[in-house]
């Protein structure tokens, strides 16, 4: 079985993907609440009054390699090409975009991003920290080989993404559907309701502002007749 490899995509601007050359060996997942303590007198412990919870945080390793990858772009095909082609990418998606808004400040943001491996479990995002470990190069200074310790903070609460974890969409008469590359709304739609006209409700369950914005492997749930 070939190995579904873990995709970054650019949620602003769901053309622009990078797919992971390796898939990491491990992640980490955390999260913080916030209590407030009230002081009591005459007691040890204050009263802790729950105020907000904090988003979840993802961090990761993502090895880079493309020692056996030739170099287009030189005669002698005998060496690698360079890895940083592919962490360009990531940069990229740390940098502010003056054509995405920020509506407190009314300036350019960096984008949103979502991550993704296989089609049970994808996580919206921005990228709050991103540091490269280059660790081989060729003779002529070239890195081929690299280290991406990348930190994802949560941008969408879990529960308000139906598409992204299909045991919550097990309820009676729903269906779900792996999107498959080049499919739109409106050609599901047709091919579960027999009507093209239906995509709006499917885009209306799974919460999707940008019905354009579909990717290869996206789960939606598909609600009944």
């Amino acid at each position: 079985m070939v190995p579904i490899k873990a995709v970054i995509s650019n949620k602003d601007k769901p053309g622009d993907r990078i797919q992971c050359l390796f898939n990491p060996n491990e992640y980490t997942i955390a999260k913080s609440n916030s209590w407030q303590p009230k002081a009591l007198t005459g007691r040890n412990v204050p009263k802790l009054d729950f105020t907000g919870g904090g988003s979840r945080s993802l961090t990761m390793e993502l090895f880079f390699d493309t020692y056996e990858q030739p170099n287009k772009n030189d005669k002698d095909q005998t060496k690698s090409g360079d890895v940083r082609a592919y962490i360009n990418q990531l940069w990229k998606l740390t940098m502010v975009d003056e054509s995405l808004e920020n509506t407190q400040t009314q300036r350019g943001r960096p984008p949103l991003v979502v991550f993704e491996w296989g089609p049970s479990w994808s996580f919206t995002a921005a990228i709050t920290s991103l540091s490269v470990r280059y660790t081989l190069f060729r003779q002529d200074g070239t890195p081929v080989r690299a280290v991406a310790n990348v930190t994802f903070q949560e941008a969408e609460d879990e529960k308000f993404q139906p598409g992204t974890n299909p045991t919550s969409q097990a309820l009676p008469g729903y269906k779900l559907r792996e999107v498959r590359p080049n499919e739109t709304l409106a050609w599901i739609a047709y091919e579960e309701y027999g009507d093209a006209g239906e995509w709006r409700r499917i885009a209306d369950e799974n919460h999707m502002d940008n019905p354009l914005g579909l990717r290869p492997g996206q789960v939606l749930a598909i609600p009944p007749r």
